[in-house]
């Protein structure tokens, strides 16, 4: 039995006093509801033999974004607890129904495909996969590859379908590509000598494509964390979203109900809306028809070349 597993079979019961001491909602603390489903994913995954990793993952979409901490790393066998800030699902404007989100706080949620947005639930951390994506020059003038990893993330109930959305984690950065530049010496150099070259963006504070992002620096510390699979959960879920919503429809405050939502993004909010696929999907399908992408053309060469 792997050590994880004997930790689950002893650990089942009670959350120990050390990881209750990060329980709470001020920044850098995990509320109540958020541990306890994102313990109980890891209990039951190891217990079933699907995560040995001694490590396990959660997030707060419901706490501000930016620079504020809502990512967690748990790890209670050397009892240790991070938290990190990380990105919500940007969303979109489709046809006139918008479904977009602030930087600061997310409002829409939706597992429909290309929304953008992000889902929460249960999921498993799977394969890491890192691809090329071009050159840029840092800020020393260096002439640099950019390679970038992605965690792929397996999901199940509402999230069964992260695998196609390609929902996982990944650095909060992205390479412009702006144009291809000759280097027949590259090892990622195409048939005909060229690479592309760009600017690299990095978007720590901002919002993501419906994925879990996180700074440079604090996905080189987490992502080689997911190698070993293991769990993460992030809240709210469907239910939470729609138990909340009819809470501030009735003139009640959600937390006198039991309910949760972090109060100063609820303030600015309003309510939450859950946007099931079966809603999304076709508005979404409808409008690539209308506005089909045109044929792809080669990049220009950069200029010098």
């Amino acid at each position: 039995m792997s050590a994880a597993r004997v930790f689950a079979v002893e650990q089942a019961a009670e959350i120990p006093a050390w990881l209750k001491a990060h329980i709470g909602e001020g920044d850098g603390q995990i509320a109540p509801v958020v541990l306890q489903r994102a313990r109980a994913l890891y209990l039951q995954k190891v217990s079933e033999g699907k995560v040995k990793n001694p490590c396990y993952f959660a997030m707060d979409a419901t706490r501000p974004g930016g620079f504020t901490r809502r990512f967690y790393v748990i790890c209670e066998a050397d009892q240790t607890f991070r938290a990190v800030p990380s990105g919500h699902g940007s969303g979109r404007n489709v046809a006139g129904v918008n479904f977009t989100n602030g930087i600061r706080c997310a409002k829409n949620f939706s597992n429909a495909m290309d929304s953008k947005l992000t889902t929460g639930g249960p999921y498993v951390t799977e394969e890491t996969i890192t691809r090329f994506k071009g050159y840029y020059r840092n800020g020393a003038g260096k002439y640099v590859a950019f390679n970038r990893s992605f965690v792929q993330f397996d999901g199940e109930g509402e999230t069964a379908n992260a695998r196609p959305r390609v929902i996982g984690g990944h650095p909060a950065v992205v390479l412009r590509v702006a144009c291809r530049r000759k280097d027949p010496d590259s090892p990622y150099a195409n048939e005909e000598g060229y690479v592309p070259f760009g600017t690299l963006v990095d978007y720590a504070a901002g919002r993501s494509n419906g994925c879990t992002s996180w700074s440079q620096s604090d996905a080189a510390k987490i992502i080689p964390m997911m190698k070993e699979p293991s769990t993460l959960y992030i809240y709210p879920e469907s239910g939470d979203i729609a138990a909340v919503a009819q809470a501030v429809k009735a003139g009640k405050s959600p937390a006198r109900v039991g309910l949760y939502w972090n109060a100063s993004c609820l303030k600015e909010i309003g309510a939450p809306k859950f946007w099931p696929k079966e809603t999304l999907e076709p508005i979404i399908e409808q409008y690539k028809k209308d506005h089909p992408a045109p044929p792809p053309q080669p990049l220009p060469l950069c200029k010098g070349q």
